[in-house]
Formats: C-alpha cells, sequence, structure tokens
C-alpha cells in the first residue's frame, strides 16, 4: 500500500509540475526574447533622435554606445552604413524600414531593431539595433536549469511527503491486518489499536466490537454445547446402566430384544452426543483411532438398526459391500452418523428402494445411497444450515457435510434422478496408526 500511495501522489504532482512548468519555460523563453527586443528597439530610438537632417551633407553623427555585445549603425537611403557597427550594406530588417515602420526581426544569428529616422515626412534613415540570438538563448537556458532545479526540488519534496503520509496511512491499516491475521489464527483476544485517522479508527472500533460479538456469541454456543452435553451424558449414562441391569437381571425372554434394541440406541445415541460435541470444539480436532470399524461390520450393522424402520413404511433397503476388502477400517462415530442422516433423508423424503453401496477407490472409500426420487433445488445450496428444500436439506445435511469434512471426507450430490448422495472417505489398513489415509 505504501508505494502504491508514494506513486499516486508522484505522480498527481508530477502532473502538476509538468502542467505549470511546460507553459512556464514557454513564458520564460517568450519573454527573454521580447525583452531584449524591446531593448534593442529602446537603444535605436535614442539614437534615432540623435541623428540630424544634416548628416547627408556630411554633419557627423554621434550615436549612442550600442547594445551589450551587439551593433548599433546608420543606414542612409542608399541602403550603405554611414556611422556606427554592423553590415556594410543594410539588410533585410533595415530595407523593410525605409517603407516607413519599425521592424523587429532576425538576419543571420542576431536579433534585429530598426527604427526610422524622418523629416520632412521623409524618411532620410534608418538606425539598425542588433544583438547576438545565441546570448539571449543562453539566458533562456540557464532560466530553464534554474526552472528545472525547482521542478526536480519541488518532486523531491512530494516524494518525501508522500512517503510521509504513506507511512501515517499504512501503520494502522497494517496494524489492523496483523490483528486480524492473529483473530484467524484464533487469538479471539486480539484488539486493533486507535489511530490518528479518523476513517481507519472508525474501521477499527468497528472491528473491535464486532470481534466482541462474535466472541460473545461463541462462548454462548460453547457453554450451550457443553452444557447440554453434560445434561444428556448423566442420564444417556443412567439409561445404559438400567437397560443393562434390566438384561442382567430379566428371565422374560420376549423382553430381552426389546431391551437389547433399547440398549444399542442408547448407545448410538451416546455415540452422537459425542461427536457433535467434538464438532462443536474444533471440527479438525483429530479422531482416537479406537473408534474405528470394518467397513462390512459399519454395513451389518446399519442395516440391522435401518431394516425395520424401512420395512415399517412398506419399502426395502439394500446394503452391498461389492469388492471392499476386509481389512479396510473407517471412523465408526462420524460415518455412522452421515450414513443415518442420508438414510433418514431417503426414508423421509425418497421413494421406493433405498441402496446403501460401499465402493473401493484404493485410497478412500464411497458410500453411495440412493432412492427412486428426485433431488430439488441447487447443488451448492443443499448442504447450507437452515435451508430447506426438496430433499431433505437444513440442518441434516449441513451436520452431515461438517461432520465428513472433520475426518477428512467430502459429502455430495452425485445424481438428481435417482437421487445420490455419496460419502467419501479415506482409509486405514487394520493395524495402522493415526488417521491418514493409507494406500493399498
Amino acid at each position: 500500500m505504501r508505494q502504491r500511495v508514494v506513486r499516486v501522489a508522484l505522480t498527481a504532482a508530477l502532473v502538476a509540475v509538468v502542467l505549470l512548468a511546460v507553459p512556464l519555460a514557454l513564458a520564460i523563453r517568450s519573454s527573454l526574447y521580447a525583452g531584449q527586443r524591446d531593448t534593442l528597439e529602446r537603444a535605436a530610438l535614442a539614437a534615432a533622435v540623435r541623428v540630424s537632417p544634416e548628416y547627408a551633407t556630411g554633419d557627423p553623427v554621434e550615436l549612442p554606445r550600442a547594445p551589450a555585445g551587439g551593433h548599433l549603425g546608420l543606414y542612409d537611403p542608399q541602403q550603405a552604413k554611414r556611422a556606427g557597427s554592423g553590415p556594410w550594406t543594410a539588410d533585410a530588417p533595415v530595407h523593410r524600414t525605409f517603407g516607413g515602420e519599425v521592424v523587429r526581426g532576425r538576419s543571420g544569428g542576431d536579433l534585429v531593431a530598426a527604427v526610422p529616422v524622418s523629416h520632412a515626412e521623409q524618411v532620410i534613415g534608418v538606425i539598425r539595433a542588433s544583438s547576438p540570438a545565441d546570448a539571449v538563448r543562453d539566458r533562456v537556458l540557464t532560466a530553464w536549469a534554474v526552472l528545472l532545479s525547482v521542478t526536480v526540488a519541488a518532486l523531491g519534496i512530494a516524494v518525501l511527503f508522500a512517503r510521509h503520509q504513506a507511512r501515517a496511512l499504512a501503520a494502522p491499516l497494517e496494524d489492523l491486518s496483523r490483528h486480524c491475521r492473529a483473530v484467524a489464527e484464533g487469538n479471539l483476544n486480539a484488539r486493533a489499536a486507535p489511530s490518528n485517522i479518523a476513517e481507519i479508527n472508525q474501521v477499527a472500533r468497528t472491528h473491535n466490537t464486532m470481534l466482541h460479538s462474535l466472541s460473545e456469541l461463541l462462548r454462548r454456543e460453547r457453554d450451550f454445547a457443553a452444557n447440554a452435553s453434560h445434561q444428556l451424558r448423566t442420564p444417556l449414562a443412567g439409561l445404559q446402566l438400567a437397560l443393562e441391569s434390566g438384561l442382567a437381571q430379566g428371565d422374560d425372554a420376549r423382553l430381552r430384544p426389546v431391551l437389547n434394541e433399547a440398549l444399542a440406541t442408547a448407545h448410538r445415541l451416546h455415540h452422537t452426543v459425542e461427536e457433535v460435541l467434538r464438532l462443536s470444539r474444533s471440527p479438525d480436532r483429530p479422531r482416537p483411532a479406537a473408534g474405528d470399524i470394518a467397513v462390512a461390520r459399519l454395513l451389518q450393522e446399519t442395516q440391522e438398526h435401518w431394516h425395520g424402520l424401512f420395512a415399517a413404511d412398506g419399502r426395502r433397503l439394500e446394503c452391498d459391500t461389492h469388492d471392499v476388502p476386509a481389512d479396510v477400517l473407517v471412523p465408526s462415530g462420524p460415518v455412522s452418523e452421515v450414513l443415518g442422516v442420508l438414510l433418514d433423508n431417503a426414508r423421509i423424503h425418497g421413494h421406493g428402494t433405498v441402496r446403501l453401496v460401499a465402493r473401493d477407490l484404493n485410497d478412500a472409500l464411497a458410500f453411495d445411497v440412493s432412492d427412486e426420487g428426485v433431488a430439488e433445488g441447487e447443488s451448492a445450496q443443499l448442504f447450507d444450515r437452515g435451508h430447506t428444500g426438496g430433499h431433505g436439506t437444513g440442518i441434516g445435511l449441513a451436520l452431515a457435510s461438517e461432520l465428513a469434512h472433520s475426518i477428512g471426507g467430502r459429502l455430495s450430490l452425485t445424481r438428481r434422478a435417482p437421487a445420490t448422495f455419496t460419502l467419501l472417505v479415506p482409509v486405514r489398513e487394520a493395524g495402522s496408526e493415526g488417521n491418514a489415509p493409507a494406500g493399498r
């Protein structure tokens, strides 16, 4: 920014100087030449009043001193020089002056002013005053050199002033940029310092106010997530203990399947709470590898849980692993949650048979969830939080997309009819460490 400010200021100063200096240089040149011609004309007039009409009969003529470095001479009607200095014969300006007018012009390398000497309404002679044009040219060049020096000095002052102003303008903006980077890196306590420039100071105050509001909003959301998770964990733990105790003590064979299903649902709810809480704390927070599960087992558990729900609606759920190896592991919690959201969307908003297919892509797995319905709305808006549309958008798909991103995956709509959502998940082989994808 500093360089841009200096360039703009220098350009403005240069344009102003050029617009002023060029006409001024031309005016200086014209003025010096005009002034020299006026000097020559005055010298010629002063000499003309000293010429007596009897000079033609031999009366001596006393002319004043010629201009510095020039000539002053008297010429008779025969175009010959009678007194003073100058060419022996009349030149063009003198010849024209015999017409009765004062002539100002050039002859050779001289500036010339010729004045007629009149008597009895007749021109009886011409006074010619001249000086070298080079002398005037040297004075013009000297004046131009002075003007150029002043111009360069003015531009130099303009550059210094522009650099000073650039520092004054850029410093608070650079400070504001540093605070914005600090905020982007997670330091919500960073605050922009006040500035002496009113406009930038207003931006800094607005930035600090916005940051304070965001900090308060994030604090309330985190407090809510922490409070909600705490309040849910305790009753969920009690419910799981009660169900496990009922299974251990109950002898009624008819209640055992119901208790097992209720316990499995409580476990899934517990995992859901943990995943949502982890996502609210940090989407990029590493996930422990202990939660990984083989793909075949994941699809089996998913089919066992969702088969009854689809059957109750008179619909079918088909699951297939195709050629996925048995040793491929995926994160159990996030993938289960994403598949749950997609299957619930298909059950509520879709039609016909629902298919869940896992495909091997070497370093990743693709989970395709499709039904016989049609996905409506813009693809870019399907995963926007709060957007409601034709195939189960709103919070569900937005949460599923965030969960997929938290494990390095991606969720997208790959086909509108039949509606097909695809979850791409990086995989690990059994026994490998960490969360990075491993090629097989």
